[in-house]
């Protein structure tokens, strides 16, 4: 059975000069989930800024620099047996512009808001939505939606554990006690385990039907802390490389954006990574020794909060960092090598990266700032999931509820109609709704 094969047969005209990845990257590319990308939050709620980046720049940005890590890898390990195997740039453009997919209205608000939802009918998580989208939802195909490669679904599929396997059943999605007007949610009983759907499980069984049943045994192990749901300790190499350049626009891009609109502050930051970036200042100071004779850190920092210019500058140079610092990581006990091999940033540019992504979460995603909006949007999604359940025949959109009455009244066709809102088509559904002054029948939605 070959990486190369998709779902659905088909075959291309003669004269198409594509390979897969340029079929697939194609595909991602025409999609309505891509463009939906646009309108849907990636830290802050559009309207905020014309500036900050959204689901659709941030997956654009972790294309690229997916596509630079491959390119990299290849160069600084070119006898590497795993150099050969290596995707090329449209297969690994295309993983990296679908990984947010499945993120809901609202981002990981939203996300935890349809866990609740979905709490009785195998629960909500967004990559989990992304792999349903790819192989089921979008219309590129009669039944396997998008109809992508095997290779290419592989590198999609981050958790390869089915919801029902993942979940811890004590972590029972809630509400907090105590409120008497108002619905609360519990953020952490109702935080979703990392996974697929049990009702993708068919489409994993094809993903991974090329490797023995001991590499699919090792593959979708877990490891279950106390407490929490379970967790799946492996990915493809493709879908690590993916993951690492994940990691790098979180980190970099999304604390350039923090910067830009003034959310945080030079002290705050120099605090945060004082001590944690040494690998970093090195770098700077061989390749650039005329810049600061002195305090390289304090010429860092100076320049990432000065003017838009010299910010530019030290972000290029932070994702350089990063991503020249990528190595290959070998996992024993696999006989497939696109299991067996992964890409990883390990040591002190690690730890730097780190540094960062915990600065982001603390300064601005946990911020009171952000969480209450978070806050308000949850309660919109949790409004009209329920408001459209209780009367779909009267509420639910005309296709949406053909598709409802087609899978037999199963919620998770409610849940896919609300996860692929923008912020806006959610917030305009609730005015539509349950604002007295607002929504007309002249309103596009």
């Amino acid at each position: 059975m070959s990486w190369h094969a998709r779902r659905e047969n088909w075959n291309p005209q003669a004269e198409d000069a594509r390979e897969d990845g340029d079929i697939d990257y194609a595909r991602v590319i025409h999609s309505a989930s891509f463009r939906r990308l646009q309108g849907k939050t990636q830290i802050l709620n559009l309207g905020d800024s014309d500036f900050y980046r959204t689901r659709l720049t941030h997956s654009l940005e972790v294309a690229q620099i997916a596509g630079g890590l491959a390119r990299q890898l290849a160069k600084s390990f070119p006898d590497h047996v795993a150099t050969g195997l290596l995707p090329d740039r449209s297969l690994i453009h295309a993983i990296g512009c679908t990984h947010d997919f499945g993120h809901p209205p609202f981002g990981h608000g939203g996300e935890v808001a349809l866990n609740y939802c979905m709490r009785d009918a195998g629960g909500f998580e967004g990559n989990g939505q992304t792999l349903r989208i790819l192989a089921r939802l979008e219309s590129f195909s009669a039944n396997a939606g998008a109809n992508l490669c095997r290779r290419t679904m592989l590198g999609v599929l981050k958790y390869p554990v089915a919801w029902s396997a993942a979940r811890n059943p004590a972590l029972v999605p809630s509400l907090l006690a105590g409120t008497t007007t108002i619905r609360v949610l519990d953020a952490r009983s109702c935080k979703p385990p990392k996974c697929h759907f049990d009702s993708e499980q068919d489409v994993v069984d094809w993903i991974l039907a090329p490797v023995s049943a001991s590499d699919r045994d090792k593959f979708q192990a877990l490891e279950r802390p106390e407490g929490k749901h379970a967790r799946t300790l492996h990915k493809s190499l493709d879908c690590t490389i993916m993951d690492v350049a994940d990691d790098i626009a979180y980190g970099v891009h999304d604390l350039e954006d923090a910067i830009s609109i003034g959310l945080v502050t030079k002290d705050a930051f120099a605090a945060a990574i004082d001590g944690k970036c040494a690998s970093f200042l090195d770098a700077l100071k061989a390749k650039y020794p005329g810049e600061s004779e002195n305090d390289v850190f304090s010429r860092m920092v100076d320049d990432l909060f000065g003017d838009a210019n010299t910010r530019k500058r030290y972000i290029s140079r932070l994702v350089h960092h990063f991503l020249t610092g990528a190595q290959y990581l070998e996992v024993k006990g696999f006989r497939e090598p696109l299991l067996r091999w992964r890409v990883a940033l390990k040591g002190p540019r690690r730890a730097f990266l780190d540094a960062l992504q915990n600065f982001v979460v603390r300064e601005v995603i946990t911020s009171p700032e952000v969480q209450q909006l978070e806050f308000k949007g949850q309660a919109m999604v949790v409004a009209v999931f329920e408001a459209l359940s209780a009367d779909p025949a009267r509420l639910l959109p005309r296709d949406a509820l053909g598709r409802l009455d087609a899978a037999g009244g199963d919620a998770r066709v409610i849940c896919d109609h609300v996860a692929a809102m923008t912020d806006t088509h959610l917030l305009k559904t609730y005015e539509r709704l349950f604002s007295p002054r607002m929504g007309s029948v002249f309103d596009r939605l």
